[in-house]
């Protein structure tokens, strides 16, 4: 059957080409957004190396399966972005309601952006290759991603192909051109990196969807909503982390993001809408203006460790619509 698709596409056969791609069209978006850390880029990078792989197919030898071909194709294209691209600044404060306090830190990662729970349909559950060390899920946490953003492309296209994915080094010298000694030296490199960033947790997450996590969140949500900041910071753990990309303001430790709650939660009355971002639990931030109306601000990924919030991560309200959520909230 593959050969006949082949066959056909290569005789110009517009949907041959698309039955032969679209199994696999929402892996290569997730490993893309791994490697670039924004949707939007990893979507560009999909879309220009499905067109150079329609314009290519000619010279597909066929000495690796299409799957793997793509892959190739997909990470040198994000390699070629991540040289190239003059990544989104980090934004000034701009939200008028209030000045935050002085940060813990400034970030790195400006241009990160969550990844809909939408989009890993079919992608996280395909099996890895035996030599993965990550399971799927935790691959995709906005931890793990924001770690990659921080290494040497070559050194995140290696990990990811390799730790992530399964390939072998053999195939992934081949993608990359280079040789096996390369590959593996660039990934003893990459894990060291990834080792110094990655926050370690002493307490895994509740299961998602467990009757702990529905619990945990459940305070949260009616604390966010009542204002109620005390019971907001009994809910942290002691090393949680706050940040709000593209704004570069980390706060880390319970004292610090305290402040910023304080400063950004009381007197305010917010409506908190669910939804789910990189596998994790996240809400739709609306204000209530005092006509009644609700009015999009952002949207707040909640990192869980045990009984406990270990990171919430702040984002615009220009990413509301990539799940779905609406500017002006009716209920």
């Amino acid at each position: 059957m593959a050969q006949d698709l082949i066959a056909q596409a290569r005789a110009g056969d517009e949907e041959a080409f698309r039955a032969l791609t679209e199994p696999h069209r929402h892996e290569l978006q997730v490993h893309c957004y791994r490697m670039l850390g924004s949707v939007h880029d990893a979507e560009d990078v999909l879309q220009e190396s499905l067109l150079a792989a329609w314009r290519g197919l000619s010279a597909y030898e066929e000495r690796a399966s299409i799957r793997t071909w793509l892959y190739r194709i997909c990470t040198n294209r994000c390699l070629n972005a991540l040289r190239s691209a003059k990544r989104r600044p980090a934004t000034s404060w701009d939200v008028t309601a209030f000045e935050p306090p002085e940060p813990s830190r400034y970030g790195e990662v400006p241009w990160l952006e969550p990844l809909p729970d939408t989009l890993l349909d079919g992608a996280v559950d395909v099996p890895p290759g035996p030599e993965a060390s990550y399971e799927q899920h935790e691959s995709i946490s906005l931890a793990f991603v924001t770690a990659l953003q921080l290494l040497p492309p070559r050194q995140t296209a290696v990990l990811v192909l390799r730790d992530v994915l399964g390939f072998r080094a053999t195939e992934v010298a081949t993608m990359l051109d280079t040789t096996v000694e390369s590959v593996t030296s660039a990934l003893k490199r990459a894990r060291a990196g990834l080792a110094t960033r990655r926050p370690s947790r002493a307490d895994p997450p509740p299961a998602a969807g467990s009757e702990a996590e529905q619990a945990l969140l459940e305070r949260f949500v009616a604390a966010y909503e009542a204002s109620d900041v005390d019971e907001l910071v009994a809910l942290l753990s002691d090393d949680v982390f706050m940040s709000m990309p593209p704004m570069p303001q980390e706060y880390v430790g319970r004292e610090a993001v305290a402040r910023f709650l304080r400063l950004a939660v009381l007197g305010r009355t917010f409506a908190l809408k669910p939804t789910r971002a990189n596998g994790q639990p996240a809400f739709g931030l609306y204000v209530q203006l005092p006509d009644g109306s609700r009015h999009g601000s952002g949207l707040i990924a909640v990192e869980s460790a045990g009984e406990r919030i270990a990171a919430l991560i702040r984002f615009g309200p220009e990413v509301l619509a990539d799940f779905g959520l609406p500017e002006v909230w009716h209920s």
